[in-house]
């Protein structure tokens, strides 16, 4: 597959790197000739001087018959507006655009651009070298509104279906390990010992959830 990816800074750099290992043809765009540098002497594909969203450097660096792109400067609006044309101009069935904003990142998944947020993304990372399993975040989606999270459970919980968990951690049940296998549950599902419970919540409410689920269930619920 032929991939263009617009923004040479490290990250474009190591992606060039981490696709031409995996056989695919590779052109970078970025505005600084200096910038391409980074690509080292074992870089073999093409290296475009200009803007990513100028339609004849687009052109130049084979947008015409890539199946992705990729837009990682470190503009958001020059990210995003690269993204758009090589999407709807150029019908690139892969386009994926790095946003460091959250805000507009949701924004942009809206308009069907697919994006990363940076920050949370590197925040869920860090968090999940420093704290302990189970407290954060297993997955977030690229705008970093929704987090799934593999909750340390009470063993109180144990025979308490999860519909009693859910009212009660404010979280939904995704989904469950269960003896080294998946299950979907349902609201009538009863939870047993050693489950691992993976649950969706919003951002903003992970330290509750997992206070919750770590407590024991009041009585009368």
């Amino acid at each position: 597959m032929h991939v263009v990816i617009m923004g040479c800074g490290r990250v474009g750099a190591s992606m060039a790197a981490a696709l031409e290992r995996l056989d695919h043809t590779v052109a970078v765009i970025d505005r600084d000739h200096q910038a391409f540098r980074r690509l080292g002497p074992d870089f073999h594909g093409q290296q475009v001087v200009g803007v990513g969203y100028d339609r004849g450097v687009l052109i130049e660096a084979g947008v015409e018959r890539a199946g992705a792109f990729a837009a990682v400067s470190s503009g958001d609006n020059s990210n995003i507006i690269s993204a758009r044309v090589a999407r709807e101009t150029f019908g690139v069935e892969h386009v994926v655009a790095r946003i460091y904003d959250p805000k507009r990142a949701e924004v942009y998944e809206r308009l069907g651009i697919p994006t990363v947020a940076t920050v949370p993304w590197t925040t869920d990372r860090l968090l999940r070298t420093l704290l302990p399993d189970g407290v954060a975040s297993a997955w977030r989606d690229p705008t970093g509104k929704v987090a799934l999270l593999n909750v340390p459970v009470h063993e109180d919980w144990v025979g308490r279906s999860v519909r009693d968990f859910q009212g009660a951690t404010g979280a939904r049940v995704a989904f469950i390990m269960r003896f080294g296998s998946g299950i979907l549950p349902t609201a009538k599902t009863v939870i047993q010992a050693d489950d691992q419970v993976y649950v969706a919540a919003l951002s903003g409410t992970v330290s509750d959830v997992t206070a919750a689920a770590a407590a024991p269930p009041e009585e009368g619920s």
